[in-house]
């Protein structure tokens, strides 16, 4: 803006000499200049002609300088236009009835040259500042809608990644309250192919866009591999590789994986730097499950350890998870919530509360009006028996190519690699490629992992069902299973697939033999459709049932280390 450029003033005077006198002297300046001889005519004037400075005479007749003052200064709204009362006045009463109608400043009679051009020069430079700062202003204004719409864009697709996956089950109570459009906070839940659920919460260091980067890759792996069955541990190994590859060195995730067999009552946990966990049985059995790792994004993939804790559990038992938010809601006097809050609500929930009820209310009572001071994420999943499960949404997503129809695959595991790969996944992915299949994700993945598991535990380890019959068995042969795992050389596992069209869907052929000694196929109860007698809750046994339930077709070989089973799918 130029400060010499001339100016538009207008000039309201009921004295014709005065009001000629000041308008001669303000056009050899250079100004603009419109005039008026009382106060109507100064509003009508300062409508139609948007001066940028108005000087007006205190005392006029039919409207009076000082009324005039305040319809003007409400027509120019945010816009400054200075204004600069023309008087004799001298009482400092009448002076300040000036201000407080809206006048800047005052001019006195009779005029002065000098002091008229350093009265407008001045109060111009205030004007043009004034400009300057709305113009800012509303430029950071712009800017900031701008920043907002593109965030809310990113949110959306950020959620379309991050979504709800299985939250809406249910067994699971949830609670996420982000300080801003993104969170560092994270809570994620996916189906399992062969049944259960995965559950994942992170803290990422700071709020905001800036915590809210890592959140797309680890959601990325976390939906990605949970749908192809991929176990917790891997899950983590992955999401750990990624942070730390890609997050700056001062920025980290605390974590909690969670990962639910309902059909056998077990908690598989693994928690990295959130609050310690709570399982609760009843009112009084309740157990803490702190955290025993380092958070994600900080080891190498040659230190990070994935090893999951297991807890057995039963159905109607409840756990709690939470991030630091919990911990960190403070008071009106700054008290925080603390780990003896969170002890507090649990303890005093009694029968009567849901424990995720007990803890929100709780925190809402402790803060009260103020708010949250971090990102607050909390999270209680209920354990059910396999009748109690809700439909779960497929884990696979849909892919939009053509996958083949007619193919055969062998593949093999040898030696040491029994015991430090997990091939259920690059099996699933194999059969998904079938698109008929990969709406059965579900019961291939069970299929597999049934005749994997039997092939390894039974086959080559030589591992008792019976032993998983009782609690004590079950946690002797995970005990002895890891024990024999050290000891497979010499050892295979082989599967063969065959998948062929039919006239209504597809049949896929699968075969898995094993290098162990066999077992008494022949006898055997369910796959002589007879009952097992059972007495209290069973562990074990479980596998050939689920294979004969969901295959057309089971055979084994003489020896019982060979496996042949046929499964049909349908359009």
């Amino acid at each position: 803006m130029d400060e010499s450029a001339p100016l538009k003033i207008l000039i309201a005077d009921d004295s014709d000499s005065d009001r000629l006198i000041l308008k001669t002297l303000l056009k050899r300046l250079g100004h603009m200049v419109v005039d008026a001889a009382n106060g109507h005519e100064a509003v009508a004037l300062f409508q139609s002609e948007t001066p940028d400075i108005v000087l007006l005479d205190a005392l006029m007749p039919s409207m009076d300088g000082m009324e005039a003052a305040r319809h003007i200064k409400k027509l120019a709204g945010e816009r400054l236009v200075p204004l600069i009362f023309i008087t004799s006045l001298t009482e400092p009463e009448d002076l300040a009835g000036c201000l407080e109608a809206g006048g800047d400043g005052f001019l006195s009679k009779p005029y002065n040259r000098v002091m008229i051009k350093a009265k407008v020069n001045a109060f111009n430079r205030m004007r043009l500042m004034h400009q300057a700062l709305s113009d800012q202003r509303d430029l950071m204004h712009e800017r900031n809608r701008q920043l907002l719409k593109e965030q809310h864009i990113a949110r959306g697709v950020f959620d379309n990644v991050a979504h709800t996956g299985c939250l809406n089950a249910p067994n699971i109570r949830f609670h996420a309250s982000p300080l801003s459009v993104f969170s560092g906070d994270v809570l994620f839940a996916s189906p399992r192919p062969a049944g259960g659920m995965l559950v994942f919460a992170g803290d990422f260091t700071g709020h905001g866009l800036p915590a809210a980067i890592g959140a797309m890759p680890v959601a990325e792996s976390f939906y990605g591999m949970a749908g192809k069955g991929f176990n917790g541990a891997d899950i983590l190994r992955e999401i750990n590789q990624k942070l730390v590859r890609i997050l700056p060195k001062d920025m980290f995730c605390c974590g909690a994986m969670v990962e639910v067999d309902f059909a056998l009552n077990q908690l598989n946990i693994w928690n990295g730097g959130l609050p310690d966990m709570w399982l609760m049985r009843s009112p009084t059995e309740r157990y803490s499950l702190p955290s025993r790792h380092l958070p994600l994004g900080i080891l190498g993939p040659d230190q990070f350890k994935a090893d999951m804790e297991t807890v057995r559990s039963r159905p109607g038992d409840r756990l709690l998870l939470m991030t630091d938010g919990v911990l960190e809601c403070s008071d009106s006097e700054g008290q925080l919530f603390g780990e003896q809050g969170v002890r507090r609500a649990i303890e005093n929930a009694g029968l009567s509360r849901h424990p995720f009820d007990a803890l929100m209310s709780e925190i809402q009572r402790f803060t009260g009006q103020h708010k949250f001071g971090d990102d607050l994420t909390l999270c209680c999943l209920e354990m059910v028996d396999e009748a109690g499960q809700a439909a779960l949404p497929d884990a696979v997503e849909l892919s939009t190519l053509a996958g083949p129809t007619q193919w055969r695959c062998d593949y093999e595991l040898q030696g040491s690699t029994l015991g430090e790969f997990n091939p259920l996944p690059l099996l699933l992915h194999i059969c998904m490629e079938v698109p008929g299949l990969r709406r059965r994700s579900g019961e291939v993945y069970t299929l597999l992992s049934e005749l994997y598991n039997n092939a390894l535990e039974h086959g080559v380890l030589q591992l008792p069902s019976e032993w998983k019959y009782t609690p004590e068995g079950f946690d002797r042969y995970y005990s002895e299973r890891a024990k024999r795992l050290s000891r497979v050389d010499g050892h295979y596992i082989r599967f063969s697939f065959h998948h062929d069209l039919t006239a209504l869907g597809g049949r896929l052929r699968v075969v898995c033999e094993d290098s162990g000694e066999g077992f008494d196929f022949q006898n055997h109860p369910v796959l002589q459709a007879t009952e097992m007698a059972q007495s209290g809750p069973r562990y074990g046994g479980r596998g050939l049932a689920l294979i004969k339930r969901l295959a057309k077709t089971v055979q084994f070989d003489k020896k019982g280390s060979r496996v042949d089973v046929v499964y049909e799918w349908f359009f």
